[in-house]
């Protein structure tokens, strides 16, 4: 099927400059080097603290940064995916000899999109807000003090920009580049990339038996996130879709289990709750779509 069907044009300049190195055996040692890196100084990083304090103290670091319950364990487990992203640069300039920018698309491209999507989607979520209803069926918990989480939202901001920014690069810029330069069919270069996305995501010790659905969900996001890189072509769009999603899953309403030491509140269930996760993830596609279809309204030429 013509990629014109799919108002992909832009995706052909977004791969030019990844054509010359598209070989598959390139892609692959690329993800296992990307991935040797990342893993490398994640552990350089565990061994330089474990190396300037005391064995109590990098037990309680340890302790701090395992699920992310706590502000400074959860800044540190968002910051740290800045090692995905610094294992995909690398292998981005030693093995395919093109430049770290390649990843992203033109920079001024990327920055509007960025704005556009992230401004219209601020407003989507603001609506969400106003209208009813106004709890989940059961009152919020309130996690931090306002005070406490309006001094850290800067460097919250910060961090889950780097987390999604760095997801986005592995996944929608280097793996989808790399396979659309080499495979015509959006089949390959936009499920596959989302196949991988939503096994990362497939976490049954947290999710239960909702962990496939969970999966799921990520899944379809991630083929809505290449769809609209393949539109603009750059990462601009996907990377502000990303970042609005994660802002309100991880710095305004968490879920109790991990990953909420950053929230400002809690929901009134947890992963556990079988069927109130159930009676909720219909609303987080809905909301998924929505954020789709407002980016695509914000990138139309």
């Amino acid at each position: 099927m013509p990629l014109r069907r799919f108002d992909y044009d832009a995706h052909q300049s977004f791969l030019t400059p990844v054509r010359e190195t598209a070989q598959l055996w390139r892609f692959f040692v690329g993800l296992i080097g990307a991935s040797v890196i990342a893993f490398a100084l994640m552990y350089l990083i565990n061994q330089t603290i474990h190396a300037v304090t005391t064995d109590a103290g990098y037990a309680a670091f340890f302790y701090a940064t395992e699920d992310g319950s706590t502000p400074f364990g959860m800044l540190f487990v968002l910051c740290s995916f800045v090692t995905m992203a610094a294992g995909v640069f690398v292998t981005v300039r030693l093995l395919h000899k093109r430049s770290i920018a390649s990843l992203f698309g033109p920079f001024l491209s990327v920055r509007r999109d960025f704005m556009r999507v992230t401004l219209l989607l601020i407003g989507l979520m603001i609506a969400v807000l106003v209208l009813p209803p106004w709890d989940m069926g059961e009152p919020l918990t309130q996690n931090l003090r306002w005070g406490l989480w309006i001094t850290l939202l800067p460097l919250s901001l910060i961090g889950v920009l780097i987390q999604t920014s760095a997801e986005e690069i592995l996944f929608r810029g280097y793996i989808q580049q790399q396979l659309a330069a080499r495979f015509n069919s959006p089949i390959i270069w936009m499920v596959l990339p989302s196949a991988l996305f939503a096994l990362g995501h497939y976490v049954p010790a947290e999710a239960g038996e909702n962990a496939w659905m969970v999966a799921l969900w990520a899944g379809i996001f991630g083929i809505l996130m290449a769809d609209l890189t393949a539109r603009a072509g750059n990462l601009g769009p996907a990377m502000a879709v990303h970042f609005v999603n994660n802002v309100i899953a991880l710095l305004i309403v968490s879920l109790p289990d991990s990953l909420y030491g950053l929230a400002l509140f809690l929901a009134p269930y947890s992963m556990q709750d079988t069927d109130m996760v159930r009676q909720w993830m219909p609303v987080d596609f809905a909301f998924m779509l929505c954020s789709w279809l407002v980016a695509r309204l914000a990138i139309r030429r």
